[in-house]
């Protein structure tokens, strides 16, 4: 971007983007180059629409919605306009979108933000009319709280939702004929007829010969799959971050099946919080809630007596567990009694810089009140779409679970919070959870495919001990969002901005197509 145009933005951000098109089986051999040339020509054009929102002050939201509008037009992707039939020869699509944000809490935010926030996400499944299920999704995410406990629904599905979308909000409308199109319409047929000569006990050679008309199979490399799920991860100038995610599920699916796309955790997720980012002092610390507890000498030697009455313990009562048996907390003196059934900790009585179980926030205190023992903080936000099998996403809660390990784990002698490109190769990456999910399953069906991409961003930091402090970052120089993405299959269609050159860029494979 410009100098100029940076010094328009109403934000203290750096905008960013990245876009998805579906994950999977792909080959050199099923992907000749006038084929990926289309992706990349769609692809290209998306994300520059996109980003002209963006770099012209939009939300985040306006252009995750915008961008993945475009593509549910494209019958190159599976999802509006080139949907995947189910086993009946039917349309349900299904889409999602959610939000967070780096700076929750600055001034000028609209009714539309807030309300968007309180929600968090909003998703919409079994859609078989609507031309743009994301936008469906977003009117349910945009929906003002009010006193129904009705207006917070996060998951709608069927024709209820779509006829209050057209009825309401305006929504288009669109018959079953603008869904269909010869190349899904194919794949349906084949799967059937696989299908068939499966419940027939046809031998494997002839289930490769199957539609020889209309395309090869999936036992055949040149087999292109219906992975076509889309989604953009938008961050705009204010450091809110959106996913939006569309799709029209596996082929040939059971009827009514819902997806991870509209699940929440599972096909997509966004979520921002307070961590620590420095520490001045050299104190043991512990991390509750992400947030870093330091241990002064007092807690120590406490702890060192509670060991010692342990011990004695032990030895009058031998039933009693010993400290690795319980696998619990003594905890540090300050802290409510009430949290020893409620962390869990591996190895000795006390380790620092292990990982506690989710309390409630009212049971902490914190411990680290000396004016000598400051510490530093940040806020950090995570926005992450998925693309693959939907099944293992379900599974994994593999969204969130990425995130999870983002904010609840740290990593290296210094203990630094895990990144969120370390945390998608954890779960969507080669060997990661996703493919060893799948166990022998693994090559034999989809089952484990996975990509992922993310934009993860962090506020200034900010010294907690001078009290309330605005989550504000500094409007020199700008601070920037990272883009991540990461696939343990044979490619991942994915265009970003590249930071060097200011240029879209668009890759399938890990190395590039040509």
């Amino acid at each position: 971007m410009s100098p100029e145009k940076e010094n328009q933005l109403p934000g203290p951000y750096v905008p960013t983007l990245i876009l998805h098109g579906g994950a999977g089986n792909i080959t050199r051999k099923n992907l000749p180059p006038d084929l990926y040339e289309q992706y990349e020509s769609s692809l290209l054009k998306y994300l520059d629409s996109a980003r002209k929102l963006l770099d012209s002050g939009f939300s985040a939201l306006d252009a995750s919605v915008h961008a993945v509008s475009l593509m549910e037009d494209d019958p190159l992707f599976n999802c509006g306009r080139g949907s995947v039939f189910t086993e009946k020869g039917t349309i349900e699509m299904e889409a999602s979108i959610m939000v967070a944000s780096v700076d929750p809490d600055r001034d000028g935010r609209d009714g539309g933000s807030m309300a968007a926030e309180q929600k968090r996400g909003a998703s919409v499944s079994l859609v078989r009319a609507t031309r743009h299920p994301i936008q469906l999704a977003r009117e349910v995410l945009l929906v003002q709280p009010n006193a129904k406990a009705s207006s917070l629904h996060c998951q709608l599905s069927g024709p209820e939702v779509e006829e209050w979308g057209w009825r309401e909000k305006g929504l288009e409308r669109k018959d079953h004929s603008w869904f269909w199109t010869e190349k899904r319409w194919a794949e349906h047929l084949r799967g059937l007829q696989k299908d068939q000569m499966r419940d027939d006990n046809r031998p494997h050679s002839a289930l490769a010969q199957v539609g020889s008309k209309t395309g090869p199979t999936h036992d055949e490399d040149n087999f292109l799959p219906s992975q076509g799920t889309v989604g953009a991860v938008c961050m705009d100038s204010w450091g809110d971050v959106v996913v939006a995610t569309s799709t029209g599920g596996l082929t040939n699916k059971k009827v009514g099946r819902i997806g991870d796309t509209p699940t929440l955790g599972a096909g997509f997720w966004a979520e921002s919080w307070e961590e620590p980012c420095a520490m001045s002092s050299t104190e043991p610390t512990v991390l509750v809630r992400g947030k870093a507890i330091m241990l002064t000498m007092k807690d120590r030697l406490t702890t060192a007596v509670n060991a010692g009455l342990g011990e004695l313990l032990q030895a009058c009562w031998p039933s009693m567990p010993t400290a690795d048996q319980s696998d619990e907390l003594l905890l540090p003196t300050g802290m409510k009694a009430a949290q020893a059934t409620n962390l869990h900790w591996t190895g000795s009585l006390v380790k620092t810089q292990a990982r506690p179980r989710t309390v409630p926030e009212m049971y902490y205190e914190n411990t680290a009140s000396s004016t000598k023992h400051k510490r530093a903080s940040r806020r950090r936000a995570v926005a992450i779409s998925g693309t693959g099998n939907g099944d293992t996403f379900l599974r994994t809660a593999a969204c969130r679970t990425t995130a999870a390990i983002c904010r609840f784990c740290t990593q290296g002698p210094t203990s630094n919070p895990t990144a969120l490109a370390a945390a998608a190769d954890m779960t969507a990456g080669i060997n990661g959870e996703m493919q060893r999910s799948a166990g022998d399953r693994w090559e034999a069906t989809g089952e484990g495919q996975a990509g992922m991409i993310g934009i993860e961003v962090c506020s200034d930091a900010y010294d907690s001990e001078g009290g309330p402090t605005a989550y504000t970052a500094s409007k020199k120089p700008r601070l920037a969002g990272t883009v991540v993405s990461n696939f343990n299959c044979g490619g991942l269609f994915r265009a970003w901005v590249d930071e060097t050159t200011g240029e879209g860029k668009v890759m399938v494979f890990r190395e590039e197509y040509h």
